[in-house]
């Protein structure tokens, strides 16, 4: 089928208390654009998304850096599940978020690491409600081209946590189990619960309507599809053949999702052991942890969303993996006094960090854009506000990127920085990658050039 029929980017499914978005299809796309497509991350047409992936306490770091920098970097243990996706990272060394050390206040840094991480900036001391941090790169990307998709960013986490009171040595808690600020303010609180995050990307904006929608559903054991298929019938039949791929591969991925989210939710909570709070006692965290990857990719693949932020876990988590072995509490394990046992228990926590990682990178690879990939059109930042956790270390941070930006980034590299360099200059150069550009973000002393190529 040509492309002389041509729909528009916002289409959406609509039921009952649904609006379902559909993925970019090449009906979606003017001719000349839909021509221009020549490889990897080359599609002008297709949108640019950024995305911030936070990881808690530091790494055992030596089983995180590579010894080689440039194009045949080593992969050491903690980072050997992304090999598959070595092309596609991007690994700095040397980057640093200052506001996060003490500056005379004391304790405090893992609320610290959670204030500063994407604002740049010193989070005021205080347990009450003068709480005060910085605007966060992502709201500063949100508040320029926010309006250009339905949600103007996605906040997710897999700790809900307390949003007030203290939780780190007279810090508020809204520091520690929040990375997004609208204002120095006003943090966003990011959805926890899989379920109120599927509802979120697929209500039709009424939220009373989307919650008695999903209760109805329930009620029914219906399918959010169950409510759209008269429309998706419709638009199938005017679609050519690569569109009706796309548009049933995405509806089966939904689907798929749902039934997830349903027996998630079927299990709920494990028994919780004493000292352990039931935020950090998910049935299955991997599962939690890959819906929530999931549910990102959709609102990417849809354009519901250009932006988002992801908290896999707070800073300061003292969470067990029995899962993979280990029963101690991660946070007790950043402590480790270099002990080597602990410190190869910590290492097996990091990396099963980044399989999580790798599994989002499958699935941004999965799905076709043009010639190239979701992936190619993405920056997703994957990374922590410490290093050494057992010294609390905000200096040469583990820190990567993967995607290609839309062709504005040049991974597959180890690059070494300057000691101390600004993580905040790297952020200013990955807003460029989405069309938003800002003179200064928190303690940002300029862009970080080595892994980007100017804008075309």
């Amino acid at each position: 089928m040509s492309n002389s029929w041509q729909i528009p980017r916002r289409t959406f499914l609509r039921g009952l208390g649904t609006a379902v978005a559909l993925p970019v299809l090449d009906a979606m796309l003017p001719p000349k654009a839909l021509a221009a497509v020549g490889g990897p991350g080359s599609a002008p047409a297709f949108p640019k998304r950024v995305a911030w992936i936070y990881v808690p306490n530091g790494k055992n770091m030596a089983d995180w850096t590579p010894q080689l920098v440039g194009e045949n970097y080593d992969l050491p243990m903690i980072l050997e599940p992304l090999a598959r996706h070595q092309r596609d990272l991007s690994l700095i060394t040397g980057l640093a978020i200052d506001p996060a050390n003490a500056h005379g206040d004391g304790g405090g840094d893992h609320a610290r690491s959670g204030g500063a991480f994407l604002t740049g900036c010193h989070p005021r001391k205080t347990a009450g409600a003068d709480i005060k941090a910085g605007i966060s790169v992502d709201q500063i990307a949100a508040k320029q081209i926010g309006d250009q998709t339905r949600l103007p960013s996605l906040e997710l986490s897999c700790d809900g946590g307390q949003r007030a009171g203290s939780c780190d040595s007279g810090y508020s808690c809204a520091y520690q189990f929040n990375l997004s600020w609208r204002s120095e303010t006003q943090p966003m609180n990011p959805e926890v619960d899989p379920r109120a995050a599927f509802e979120r990307l697929f209500g039709n904006g009424d939220a009373a309507a989307s919650l008695e929608a999903a209760a109805r559903r329930a009620l029914y054991r219906k399918s959010v599809l169950d409510y759209i298929l008269d429309d998706a019938h419709g638009l199938e039949r005017q679609l050519g053949a690569n569109d009706r791929r796309k548009l049933d591969e995405y509806l089966t991925a939904v689907r798929e999702i749902e039934r997830r989210v349903e027996r998630a939710e079927k299990f709920g909570l494990a028994q919780v052991p004493a000292g352990t709070t039931p935020p950090e006692m998910f049935e299955n965290y991997e599962e939690q942890v890959r819906l929530m990857f999931d549910i990102l990719t959709l609102a990417f693949q849809t354009d519901s969303t250009r932006i988002s932020t992801f908290i896999v876990a707070h800073d300061g988590s003292n969470r067990p993996y029995p899962f993979i072995g280990i029963r101690e509490g991660h946070h007790d394990l950043s402590h480790h006094r270099n002990d080597e046992a602990k410190k190869t228990k910590l290492a097996q926590i990091n990396r099963f960090h980044t399989t999580q990682f790798a599994y989002f990178l499958d699935r941004l690879k999965s799905i076709r854009e043009g010639e190239g990939t979701l992936l190619d059109n993405c920056s997703i930042l994957y990374g922590s506000a410490i290093s050494n956790g057992n010294e609390h270390i905000h200096e040469n941070l583990p820190i990567l990127v993967a995607g290609r930006g839309g062709g504005a980034v040049n991974p597959g590299r180890h690059v070494r920085v300057d000691d101390k360099t600004p993580v905040t200059n790297l952020y200013r150069s990955m807003l460029d990658t989405v069309g938003v550009h800002t003179e200064k973000i928190g303690d940002s002393t300029g862009k970080l050039d080595a892994l980007f190529t100017p804008a075309v």
